[in-house]
């Protein structure tokens, strides 16, 4: 017998009939011995030849190696994975300042993430878009809520032009700002994650459980981690500051188109952003289901590459800075059901002040957040096209769509499941 490389084997002692055993004793197998030819289960054992043994010993070893190796390159991605996750620990430590102040924690295992998409320019992938002036906003907030059990996932998108009350705030050179009524997107400039936080809670009555924050740059290598997305198009785009030129129809984006189709306000539908809004939930939703699909989640060479961009892409808070704890997220929404993963925006119109601001619409906005904070559904449907709104100058509606008078309040929206190109 021959090993892998075709050397000669070594002899088994052990296979030598009669072989001596330490101390004289005989050989097992051998007569007088202990396990006799003869007796079941021992190697000398009729119809178990000495040849067999040893191939059997030699395909025992080599399957050992090849599970130590595999444990061994699934530790090291396991560990690489880990390692590119961002912990902000300047945003906890804030936080829990003013945890007296804070809404109480849910009495279920629904979990409300907040969703962070910053304008910084800093860094080498992000100069493209702008010079870099040491200031970041809020590009775009999303407040998650992913329901107990995991029954529905409900992502509430909140404009950047909303007129809010900002609390004090710390600002990155240690100073203090004033509370103050302003647009929304400035309190992520103020004071960063933890300011924006604070003034979505006090907005909502919403506990933010956990918060992730992404930039131009890791939003365009996730969606090239997944090989793009599909999106549909009823008009061609010409968009020369989003540097995006697409025709009508079916088609796939990728890294900076993608990020052009879900940035650009001015050349896309009426122009507002509230448009633009609704632009950035059909792609998400689209991402969802290119994520859920079983071409990624099941191909490995698919799923590393997604898993490497994403950690590579966000900052969490420290309850969301392991791949256990991500993969644990990942897990609940991939068992949300695609038509119960929910896009939406807050119910809101222009600001009576200034049409280039938004203002909540009430009652409706307040039974949205009583819905979410109390852990009950939310339904959304697509909105009429003879609901009687009509638009104002600057395309945001004058008035939004308030919820039924039914038990289970519906909201203007769409889900995951929604086709963009039938």
């Amino acid at each position: 017998m021959t090993d892998r490389a075709g050397t000669p084997a070594e002899p088994d002692p052990a296979a030598a009939e009669g072989a001596a055993a330490p101390g004289g004793d005989a050989a097992p197998g051998a007569p007088g011995g202990p396990g006799e030819p003869g007796e079941p289960g021992t190697p000398g054992a009729p119809g178990e030849p000495p040849r067999k043994r040893h191939w059997l010993r030699w395909t025992a070893l080599g399957v050992s190696v090849v599970v130590l190796a595999a444990a061994g390159v699934g530790w090291w991605f396991y560990r690489k994975l880990d390692g590119n996750i961002t912990t902000d620990t300047t945003a906890a430590d804030e936080l829990a300042k003013y945890e007296k102040e804070r809404p109480p924690a849910g009495t279920t295992t629904a979990r409300n993430i907040l969703l962070i998409g910053s304008d910084t320019r800093a860094g080498e992938g992000n100069r493209k878009y702008g010079k870099d002036k040491g200031t970041q906003r809020s590009d775009t907030t999303i407040l998650l809520h992913l329901s107990a059990g995991n029954a529905s996932a409900t992502a509430v998108s909140l404009p950047r032009d909303l007129m809010v009350t900002i609390p004090s705030c710390r600002k990155p050179d240690g100073t203090r700002t004033r509370e103050q009524f302003a647009q929304f997107n400035w309190a992520f400039e103020f004071g960063g994650t933890a300011c924006t936080i604070r003034t979505v809670e006090k907005l909502t009555g919403i506990r933010v459980d956990h918060h992730m924050v992404i930039d131009f740059r890791g939003f365009k290598k996730m969606v090239d981690a997944v090989d793009g997305v599909e999106i549909c198009l009823k008009e061609p785009v010409n968009d020369a500051d989003a540097h995006l030129k697409l025709p009508a129809g079916r088609q796939t984006l990728h890294g900076e188109q993608a990020l052009g189709f879900v940035r650009a306000r001015k050349s896309i539908g009426n122009g507002s952003d509230t448009d633009r809004m609704d632009r950035q939930q059909q792609f998400l939703g689209a991402l969802v289901n290119k994520v859920q699909s079983d071409g990624v989640l099941l191909n490995p060479t698919k799923l590393y590459p997604v898993l490497d961009a994403a950690t590579k892409a966000i900052t969490t808070d420290p309850g969301l800075d392991s791949l256990r704890d991500l993969y644990d997220l990942a897990r609940a929404m991939r068992s949300v059901p695609t038509e119960k993963v929910q896009f939406l925006t807050v119910p809101r119109r222009s600001y009576s002040y200034d049409a280039n601001r938004d203002e909540l619409v009430q009652p409706a906005a307040s039974q949205l957040f009583r819905q979410l904070r109390e852990d009950r559904p939310v339904v959304v449907a697509p909105s009429s096209e003879d609901d009687g709104r009509k638009a104002g100058a600057d395309g945001k509606p004058d008035d939004a769509d308030a919820p039924s008078a039914s038990p289970t309040p519906t909201f203007t929206g769409r889900n995951a499941a929604e086709a963009e190109c039938a």
